[in-house]
């Protein structure tokens, strides 16, 4: 994943009122935590970075006034419920080389042969991976498969380097033949409807 270099101011100011007069300014408070520094408080450009978050596990480049840069991924985004704006972001630093545990979409591809339908019982994985080698998503060929075909995730191709932290045996999707529609028709067997009609001849 290509780290996207975005850069930020320290702030001294907090509270609401603060962070108000920043989003009026297009800027978006942020904290930065991470390998046991105090957490540094800073602003973000507002356009670039709601475009760099995106994409999920974005690899941030950050250049801070009187701090080193530092590489940083997303840890919490705190978002208006109605204008669905970026309103925080809390940051954790991590370093070249450094392994980290992320959550990774799923992505499905091709398509299934015959009627087969698609139950996917897990849209997204947590794998173990290099903060600088964390892929966009992870790709699982269902192209030409059909009714029967099962993906667990020992079967996942990882990165390189990556390791799934949960249940190897984890089904992450199958295919299974259509359910018949119920027509809702009612079957009435011969010898009943027989005695139907020998109850309504007796009321007559």
């Amino acid at each position: 994943m290509a780290e996207i270099v975005i850069k930020a101011d320290v702030r001294a100011e907090f509270g609401k009122g603060a962070a108000r007069r920043l989003r009026r300014d297009n800027m978006i408070p942020a904290v930065m935590y991470g390998h046991g520094s105090e957490p540094i408080h800073m602003s973000l450009p507002s356009h670039v970075t709601t475009m760099a978050l995106r994409t999920a596990n974005a690899l941030l480049d950050i250049e801070m006034d009187g701090h080193k840069r530092q590489l940083a991924l997303p840890k919490a985004i705190q978002r208006n419920p109605v204008r669905d704006t970026i309103e925080h972001v809390d940051l954790i630093a991590v370093r070249r080389g450094e392994k980290v545990q992320v959550e990774v979409p799923l992505l499905v591809v091709g398509d299934v042969r015959g009627e087969g339908v698609i139950l996917q019982d897990q849209n997204s994985i947590m794998i173990e991976v290099e903060a600088t080698r964390i892929p966009a998503n992870i790709e699982v060929s269902i192209d030409g498969q059909e009714v029967g075909f099962t993906v667990y995730a020992s079967d996942l191709d990882l990165p390189e380097g990556a390791v799934f932290t949960g249940d190897p045996e984890s089904l992450i999707l199958s295919i299974q033949a259509p359910q018949a529609k119920d027509m809702g028709e009612i079957v009435v067997e011969e010898g009943e409807e027989g005695a139907e009609e020998a109850d309504e001849a007796s009321e007559e």
